[in-house]
């Protein structure tokens, strides 16, 4: 651990957070207040979040409060904070130091010896997730840093007292281009984020640019059944360990999947082509196995012993919003998830083909214009796969619609290639809708990264 770094960091008595309500803003106020650093913070919204950061002693003023940032001598923001926010503009009048959210977590892999990055376009919280709890398990005490709620967590971040921190490496604006990572995985690279991208070769590039900065003693935990992962050798000097399914050169290779009455995987995994073992997931469909191998990869690469990964996966139910079962009422179980891309949706939809149910309802609400706008055609042809389809309006989180799309447009196209979907905004209303509808031994699914994961509770009272 960087004792310095850390000493550097405690010259600070005040840190100001603001949006400290977000995913990883709580887990950094979190680490400043087990440092012993006095933490505030401010968000638009209570929840869930912001009630046991203050349960921990850390207060979170609900709703813009200059007071507590002239107090403070050091300022950390959300990217979803503009500059011309009053306590940005309070901080900057007062020449306070303030910095991205994304640099700060930069910062903090700088201060652990061995900080382990998960990136990819899919996959990066379950497969953190995954790992974490591995780690764990061979009792390594790590640091970490999750996109969701951790059911065997109950939290989105765990402080240990290791040099192990282990955190999500996100490629939107290349943020995780300021990390400092020992080793990383790349689950996969696909066509997304094209608001700030514009081309895929511009995502491709951003990755290569990522596994750059792996030092030559580290790892990169690859897909080798993508092509543009494999690529990914050409631009790093780490040593390059692959997973797959379809690929039999790779190191670590999963064989004679089937699935249990729930639809979980099972599975004979090889290494180097010669027999490894049989694992069990406790998580549905495909993409969990390929999200296995690649924490079976790293956690081996890390001297973790098989019985105890085995143990770990078989343990993991699931980030929350990820295919996370939310309440049954009149034998229809009702499910979330947070799919926000066609290749997620489409792999949601395969992982409930497993499962045993009459028919399938699903509510999806698009997530930004942009997305919805460049992969309309791919989010219909992934839509194809549930019986009954509902589309609500599109969620615009940072945007606004200068790119004359609605989700009408989705709806049209889906109807077009023979689904018959329908449009419904109000949500109270898709909660009539389902329960005038759906019949016993249905399954019901809200998917969407935005405040479509609301309903399941409308639908459930």
């Amino acid at each position: 651990m960087n004792v310095s770094n850390i000493e550097n960091l405690k010259q600070y008595k005040h840190i100001h957070l603001i949006g400290i309500g977000g995913i990883s803003m709580s887990a950094i106020a979190e680490v400043l207040h087990n440092l012993g650093i006095f933490v505030t913070g401010s968000d638009c919204n209570r929840s869930k979040i912001t009630d046991k950061l203050a349960s921990h002693g850390i207060y979170v003023s609900i709703g813009h409060n200059t007071n507590l940032v002239e107090k403070s001598d050091f300022v950390i923001y959300s990217a979803a904070i503009k500059q011309d926010d009053p306590e940005i503009i309070c901080a900057k009048t007062n020449n306070i130091p303030i910095v991205e959210r994304a640099d700060f977590v930069g910062f903090l892999t700088r201060i652990y010896d061995n900080t382990i990055g998960i990136a990819g376009t899919h996959g990066k919280t379950t497969t953190t997730s995954m790992i974490a709890l591995c780690f764990i398990e061979a009792k390594l005490d790590p640091n970490v840093q999750v996109g969701a709620i951790l059911k065997e967590l109950d939290s989105n971040y765990r402080v240990g007292n290791s040099d192990y921190f282990i955190l999500e490496a996100c490629e939107y604006v290349e943020s995780f281009l300021k990390f400092s990572p020992q080793s990383t995985i790349v689950t996969n690279i696909d066509n997304d984020h094209l608001d700030y991208f514009k081309t895929y070769d511009n995502i491709k590039n951003a990755f290569n640019k990522y596994v750059n900065l792996l030092p030559k003693d580290g790892f990169l935990v690859t897909n080798g059944d993508d092509i543009d992962c494999l690529e990914l050798r050409k631009s790093t000097v780490a040593k390059m360990i692959t997973f797959g399914i379809q690929n039999d050169k790779c190191n670590f290779i999963a064989r004679n999947i089937r699935y249990n009455e729930d639809g979980f995987p099972i599975f004979d995994v090889y290494h180097n082509n010669t027999y490894f073992g049989e694992f069990k997931l406790s998580v549905p469909g495909v993409h969990n196995v390929y999200n296995a191998l690649a924490c079976i990869g790293l956690c081996i690469s890390y001297g973790i012993e098989k019985h105890i990964i085995k143990a770990a996966l078989a343990k993991f139910t699931g980030a929350s919003r990820r295919f996370e079962l939310v309440g049954s009422y009149s034998d229809i179980n009702v499910y979330d998830d947070y799919a926000h891309h066609p290749s997620e949706v489409l792999a949601t939809a395969k992982a409930m083909k497993n499962k045993n149910y009459r028919q399938s309802w699903v509510i999806f609400q698009p997530h930004t214009y942009s997305r919805t706008k460049e992969l309309l055609d791919d989010f219909a042809e992934s839509l194809l796969n549930f019986d009954n389809v509902i589309i609500t309006d599109i969620y615009a989180a940072r945007e606004t619609n200068t790119y004359g799309v609605s989700s009408k447009d989705l709806v049209a196209k889906i109807n077009e290639l023979g689904k018959s979907a329908i449009y419904i905004s109000d949500f109270n209303d898709i909660a009539k809708y389902i329960k005038s509808h759906a019949c016993p031994h249905d399954i019901v699914l809200t998917l969407g990264a935005g405040t479509v994961t609301n309903v399941g509770a409308k639908i459930l009272t």
